[in-house]
């Protein structure tokens, strides 16, 4: 049995401890927010943060982290309230969110160790692929969430994640609901 703490929760997985993070993580504790996207560890779609490290949970196996410490998309911060998930709301880095969860969860990791980074910081310490193309989006919300973890800033908190359509475009008026 491999044992590690996910999200704050003990765990233990009675797999192979071959088995990689990333199913271990979907299908035995159905936290999906980490993607498959390339099965090779190039794409980012599948990162969490294991022990304050940005680790592609595809390329690692459940019985190499016995004992650590996991954070995924889920156990990031419930409300949405984490300033890399407020900053990518204002920033409308989203299109088909796919590679979201993954750069979110890079980028978090990313802002503990880099407090004030430069353009070129960004665009070099978060590798995930994205293929809708918002790297400029990405970059101006991970500036703001340099910011606003700093205190230099604040963003306005979006509506949480049990609130219909039409109540979050009343509450945030950035969200329109859609008109058929």
């Amino acid at each position: 049995m491999t044992r590690f703490t996910v999200n704050n929760q003990p765990v233990q997985y009675r797999m192979d401890p071959k088995t990689p993070l990333l199913w271990a993580l979907r299908d035995a504790s159905n936290l999906t927010g980490a993607k498959y996207g390339c099965g090779t560890g190039d794409c980012g779609a599948c990162t969490v943060d294991i022990d304050g490290e940005a680790v592609k949970a595809c390329q690692t196996t459940i019985g190499a982290i016995e004992g650590s410490f996991v954070t995924t998309i889920e156990g990031l911060s419930r409300d949405r309230s984490h300033p890399v998930q407020l900053a990518w709301l204002a920033k409308n880095v989203t299109q088909c969110g796919f590679c979201i969860p993954g750069m979110v969860m890079a980028a978090a990791v990313f802002l503990k160790k880099n407090r004030n980074p430069s353009e070129d910081d960004i665009r070099a310490g978060i590798a995930n692929l994205c293929r809708c193309g918002v790297y400029p989006r990405v970059v101006e919300a991970v500036l703001q969430a340099a910011r606003v973890q700093r205190g230099d800033e604040t963003v306005e908190a979006g509506a949480p994640p049990d609130t219909s359509p039409d109540d979050a475009a009343r509450r945030v008026p950035a969200i329109r609901p859609v008109t058929p």
